[in-house]
């Protein structure tokens, strides 16, 4: 199985900074894609930022310019850097892992995707 624990999450004022970090554990040899997203009240959840294997990323126009996405893979860690806040990037901040590779006790390769438990942004005065 895999693990993702979310951190970083908390009160700010606009304009702002926080970074929120989720670190990945379990029987993982590699992981492919890890993105952020996030769920206001009464919204759907949506994509935030997404970082490919060969670190390529990808943004919600709505961050773009103030969020960055970052991996270490030695780590198994993605980070969001999010710079000048705004009221309305309030929302709960989840990570994913696509494709992890993980080994099982018979040693038998597997793919797998994961959620974290999600951290709570909130930006207001």
């Amino acid at each position: 199985q895999v693990q993702l624990v979310e951190s970083g999450g908390g009160l700010v004022q606009p304009g702002g900074s926080l970074r929120l970090s989720c670190a990945a554990s379990g029987s993982i040899l590699t992981i492919d894609a890890m993105g952020w997203y996030r769920q206001a009240p009464k919204k759907e959840r949506e994509l935030v930022a997404g970082i490919s294997g060969g670190d390529s990323t990808n943004y919600a126009d709505s961050v773009k310019g103030r969020f960055t996405i970052s991996r270490d893979n030695a780590k198994n860690t993605v980070y969001l850097q999010m710079n000048s806040l705004k009221p309305e990037d309030t929302a709960v901040y989840y990570c994913n892992a696509d494709r992890v590779m993980v080994v099982d006790t018979s040693g038998l390769l597997h793919y797998l995707e994961a959620w974290g438990q999600g951290t709570l942004v909130t930006v207001s005065s």
